[in-house]
């Protein structure tokens, strides 16, 4: 009964002990990579335990659900598109063969985890929480949306600025087979397949303390494999799609990263906290102001109207520098390796092997080729 607890697939024939000592396992690796601390409450502990292994429980092979003949035709095509993507992954993109995304868990919510991030008022660099086996990290997990918001307002109540951020999917960076959540399986097929690719690439590379690099580094073997997916299914319009919506998207993470800039400009001079606060309000007036021009520019695609639904603030900005930062630094390296993603691959984990100091200026140097 608990085999799909672990991530040894042989665990449900051994004897009893063996068993046990996997469930535990798995949930000492639970608590680890759903961003726990050995100094938070209990409650936190259960809700990523009871909450990841409930996802777990949900997950059924692919394979299997496509023997069903009343499964829904449009979720039967997604879910072969779904197995195409990921032999796609490990074939041409070198991503680990292993069997995350071979299976499926329909769940009951709009997305997998709900992320907490948090700044101080004036301040860009976002409040850390450091972890077993996975070292520090800028956001904290919750698997149900209000105990996110709970522990938000929280930190709101402690002055700090927060965004509680819906994850579609999140990774267990190797130590369980990663299933598809139902979240995303109504995605378009760009975002869909990129998002694969993006929780591959953790997998395949992942730094302690340092989680800019972990989601600039996912993000550009995102980018990276969608190109080449599109290339090699000889898609020219879906290709051609796929960097127009890259466009819209570089064009909204510069407007978003210019007034990060401009905050962190702000923040640095000595100013009464009245007056900065007034600063502050009018970058975010500003930065919605430049959104709708950017809008008209693109023919009224709104695609990021669900932005401007909730409060600007410097969580929200933190978060986007967090998954975009270090992109151009990643794509600049690919280019140094010409191409081959397996050099690629390989001078990633020598800049990973860096002190942080030496690494942050490498990347640095790297994003202005």
């Amino acid at each position: 009964m608990f085999c799909f607890f672990s991530p040894n697939k042989t665990a449900c024939s051994r004897q009893s002990k063996d068993s046990v000592i996997a469930v535990l396992r798995s949930l000492c690796l639970a608590m680890s990579f759903l961003l726990l601390s050995g100094c938070e409450s209990i409650g936190y502990y259960y809700q990523s335990v009871e909450g990841h292994l409930s996802l777990m429980q949900k997950s059924r092979p692919i394979k299997q659900l496509l023997q069903d003949e009343e499964l829904d035709p449009v979720l039967r095509e997604k879910l072969k598109l779904v197995l195409e993507v990921r032999e796609f992954a490990s074939s041409h993109l070198g991503l680990p063969d292993n069997e995350s995304y071979h299976s499926y868990a329909a769940l009951d919510r709009k997305a997998a985890v709900w992320n907490v991030v948090a700044t101080p008022e004036f301040s860009m660099a976002p409040k850390q929480w450091c972890y077993p086996v996975i070292g520090c990290a800028s956001y904290r997990g919750y698997f149900k949306q209000e105990r996110a918001q709970q522990y938000g307002d929280e930190l709101k109540q402690e002055g700090l600025d927060v965004a509680v951020e819906p994850a579609a999917a999140y990774s267990t960076l190797g130590w369980f087979d990663d299933p598809l959540p139902s979240t995303i399986i109504n995605w378009p097929q760009p975002q869909l397949v990129g998002l694969i690719f993006h929780e591959l690439a953790h997998q395949q590379l992942y730094v302690q303390d340092d989680s800019t690099f972990n989601e600039s580094f996912a993000t550009a073997v995102e980018e990276i494999g969608v190109e080449r997916w599109y290339s090699a299914k000889g898609d020219s319009a879906g290709l051609k799609q796929w960097r127009q919506r890259q466009t819209h998207k570089q064009e909204f993470i510069q407007l978003l990263l210019q007034s990060r800039e401009l905050l962190q400009k702000i923040y640095a001079i000595s100013m009464p906290a009245a007056e900065m606060r007034r600063q502050k309000s009018d970058v975010f007036a500003v930065l919605h102001e430049d959104y709708l021009k950017l809008k008209r520019k693109w023919g009224g695609y709104s695609g990021y109207d669900h932005w401007f639904k909730r409060e600007l603030n410097n969580a929200r900005l933190a978060s986007v520098a967090t998954y975009t930062e270090r992109v151009p630094a990643f794509l600049a390296l690919l280019k140094q390796s010409g191409g081959d993603l397996g050099k690629f691959y390989r001078a990633c984990e020598k800049l990973a092997e860096l002190p942080m100091p030496q690494r942050k200026a490498r990347l640095q140097k790297l994003s202005q080729l």
